[in-house]
């Protein structure tokens, strides 16, 4: 345990986060305790006619240099705690600031590495090519939310349950989701749907007669005719069949992901995903044979004893699928994930992510003609690193860059569903975002759907946007 000794407790998130991050898997608090690993003192700035944010600058400053100092090492992102780097690069583009002082303002202001600097530039144009052909304004994407999985993995944080103790409610919970989907429709008439995405949980996790059930009535309620892009998760292999990518492209579903996150059959069976590696390779085909032309794949570095030969294994046999885009994960444990809540059963599991292997799955991607399009940082990520998703030309999920950026208005039903709606002044210009949240327990939105719908209703009448 570290003892973070801090006057002023409005810096404590602050300083949370960077000293885990140069401490990673090591408890921190702001209570003065007797058996402290170490105690270290942080001077708070002087609250004066500054704005908050360039006081709180002042403040990481100071104290990630300390922090070099006592551990005599650096991190890839400097000092920079926000988990939108990306987001702050495209502001500054907006605002005709040149690409020269944006790498000076990382690299002076909030010490970043270089290799950070040229993946924040390089995304964020890539990300303003795509935005520039949209008119995010005016309309708005669409969130579906399944929340169940074939079991919850050892590392996740996200809201799901069990199939198996909730195959009885899920027709109950796919009336509920429609009711909500046919009000959000009719509230959302007036505005152009731009993108769907199918999320969770595991969305293949429904029988293909669900599936068939739910997309009939997406196409029932929304005019689906001109969206940029309709998503399914996959997911999980053990989820996939032929009768479900069957329902999945007669609805014209476009882009899929199957998410494999390692192909080491060892570190599958202790991340507690119940399929086998080559469950991965066969549903990969089974999705290509039958006109999947867009497919993503999703890995995670970091994973409890994973070394970089098992990475390199990894990426080797996803090369040779060659997917249309593959996003890159560092580990983030969370505080809800088994791993964090059983930390005394893995506390000798080593969670290994370094400059090297993060360099390597760049360069995988590179060789497979994929490019960066889109990233962002967690909390507590292994190594300090951050989340990047690759794409080949015209690949990329167009849904993604827009709830990064937090351009567009997005609309999210279902169990855990939080809607972001975003504000602009009449003169175009981005003004604010507010959530509209739905509860995350499969029972309780069942039972009350129409105090959800009531909430968005409530919203819509009480905002213009």
């Amino acid at each position: 345990m570290i003892y973070i000794k801090i006057e002023d407790l409005d810096f404590y998130d602050d300083a949370n986060i960077l000293v885990k991050s140069f401490y990673p898997r090591t408890e921190v608090t702001s209570k003065p305790i007797d058996d402290a690993e170490l105690t270290i003192e942080v001077e708070s700035p002087v609250i004066d006619g500054r704005s908050k944010g360039e006081i709180h600058d002042e403040f990481k400053e100071k104290l990630y240099l300390q922090l070099v100092k006592l551990t005599g090492k650096t991190l890839p992102w400097g000092n920079v705690t926000g988990v939108r780097p990306s987001k702050v690069v495209v502001k500054m583009f907006n605002n005709g600031v040149p690409e020269s002082d944006i790498r000076k303002f990382y690299r002076e202001e909030h010490f970043v590495s270089e290799e950070k600097i040229d993946l924040a530039v390089v995304v964020a144009k890539k990300e303003l090519e795509i935005l520039k052909s949209i008119d995010y304004i005016k309309g708005y994407s669409l969130y579906i939310g399944i929340p169940f999985c074939p079991t919850t993995c050892l590392y996740c944080s996200f809201t799901s349950f069990s199939l198996a103790i909730w195959q009885k409610e899920v027709d109950n919970y796919l009336d509920a989701l429609i009711k909500e989907m046919q009000f959000v429709s009719d509230s959302m008439k007036d505005r152009r749907l731009d993108t769907i995405y199918f999320g969770g949980g595991t969305p293949t996790t429904l029988s293909a007669q669900q599936l068939d059930r739910l997309l009939t009535a997406l196409e029932n309620n929304f005019n689906v005719e001109h969206v940029y892009e309709l998503t399914v998760e996959a997911g999980r292999p053990d989820s996939i069949t032929l009768e479900k990518l069957l329902v999945l492209k007669s609805h014209k579903v476009g882009r899929i992901s199957i998410n494999p996150q390692t192909m080491n059959q060892k570190t599958l069976d202790i991340i507690g995903r119940r399929h086998t590696v080559q469950q991965i390779i066969d549903s990969f085909k089974m999705a290509r044979d039958n006109g999947f032309d867009n497919i993503n794949m999703d890995l995670i570095l970091g994973l409890p004893g994973e070394d970089e030969a098992m990475i390199h294994y990894t990426l080797e046999q996803i090369k040779k699928l060659s997917p249309d885009s593959l996003t890159i994960h560092s580990l983030a444990i969370k505080r809800a994930a088994a791993i964090n809540i059983l930390k005394e059963k893995y506390k000798n599991v080593s969670i290994v992510n370094t400059d090297e292997i993060v360099a390597m799955t760049a360069a995988y991607a590179k060789e497979m003609g994929l490019e960066p399009y889109y990233m962002y940082r967690q909390k507590n990520m292994a190594g300090n690193f951050e989340n990047v998703g690759y794409s080949k030309p015209g690949k990329e999920c167009i849904y993604n860059v827009l709830i990064m950026e937090e351009k567009q208005t997005i609309i999210a039903v279902g169990a855990g569903g939080a809607s972001k709606v975003i504000f602009y002044s009449e003169d175009g210009n981005y003004d604010r975002v507010e959530r509209i949240e739905n509860v995350k327990d499969v029972r309780n939105y069942i039972d009350r759907i129409d105090e959800m719908i009531d909430r968005k209703r409530k919203f819509f009448a009480e905002n213009s946007f």
